[in-house]
């Protein structure tokens, strides 16, 4: 996804994208609405091979050429169209609470009209539903490793560090009041749970504890684009208390290689548990 070549887009059939979207270990670089963007430009590519411009005039031809196209299905989203049916299976994988947590990248969603309504509701539910838990019913993040829920449906995120230095940075979005800040620093990579420390744009969990499941990945590639090293921390849970702070991962610097692609999954809230306990209330009057 990082690749520059415009061609690329062309070549990746539906099939491709698909195992590539789905893939739990696809190297996300910043955040998931950027996943969205890359399939919108390969779409269109996909629709109108003949396009021979640059890259970076891609993404507003992309726009436009979709933009022209709503009038003509009125009450459609693009993926309902028989033009956008054969990419239905390829846009089931995005995260789209992912997405949708970011104010920005939601009215770019609703916009762009590419996804049908109900998949946007079904999400909206489903994060509104999850933000009561979080809210008002002591939901303090997950307590044990679920790795079919991690590899589907945990936040995707990565950054690029073009050289050695000092670096701390947040993922934009709604994350539960958990405000996750990353710092690399002397070969070490350290997240802290924010509360009181550092400014914040949003709400932050005024919660003794909070816990996340997360994974860290690093990798270097050569200019030929060939994979140098990685390294994994596997899946793991962290507790962290206000303003706490932990080392994550240390780095041997024999094996450190720049421009460094960090790349990690995060689930800050336990999916819920369908049990007995999830009945209707007595008092129904259906």
């Amino acid at each position: 996804m990082t690749h520059q070549n415009v061609e690329l887009f062309k070549e990746l059939s539906i099939n491709v994208m698909k195992l590539l979207i789905g893939s739990s270990n696809l190297f996300v670089m910043q955040v998931e609405m950027d996943v969205y963007t890359a399939l919108k430009k390969w779409m269109f590519l996909q629709l109108v091979p003949s396009w021979n411009g640059s890259l970076k005039q891609l993404l507003t031809e992309t726009d436009v050429w979709f933009s022209k196209r709503k009038k003509d299905f009125e009450g459609m989203t693009f993926l309902e169209t028989e033009q956008g049916k054969p990419f239905v299976s390829v846009f089931r994988h995005l995260r789209l609470q992912y997405i949708i947590s970011d104010l920005a990248s939601a009215r770019i969603i609703e916009q762009d009209s590419l996804i049908p309504s109900g998949w946007l509701s079904s999400v909206y539910k489903q994060q509104w539903l999850a933000m009561l838990r979080a809210e008002q019913d002591s939901e303090v993040g997950p307590q044990e490793i679920n790795k079919e829920e991690l590899e589907g449906n945990s936040m995707r995120c990565g950054r690029k560090l073009a050289k050695d230095g000092e670096y701390c940075w947040r993922w934009t979005g709604f994350n539960f009041g958990f405000d996750l800040l990353v710092t690399y620093t002397n070969r070490f990579i350290i997240f802290k749970r924010n509360t009181l420390n550092q400014p914040c744009s949003g709400s932050v969990s005024l919660q003794p504890r909070r816990s996340v499941a997360f994974r860290l990945r690093l990798a270097s590639f050569d200019s030929s684009g060939k994979l140098i090293c990685s390294r994994t921390t596997g899946y793991q849970i962290l507790t962290l208390e206000k303003d706490q702070e932990q080392v994550v991962m240390n780095l041997d610097s024999r094996l450190l290689i720049f421009p460094l692609y960090i790349c990690c999954n995060f689930l800050y809230i336990s999916p819920e548990k369908r049990t007995e306990s999830n009945h209707h209330p007595e008092n129904t009057e259906n």
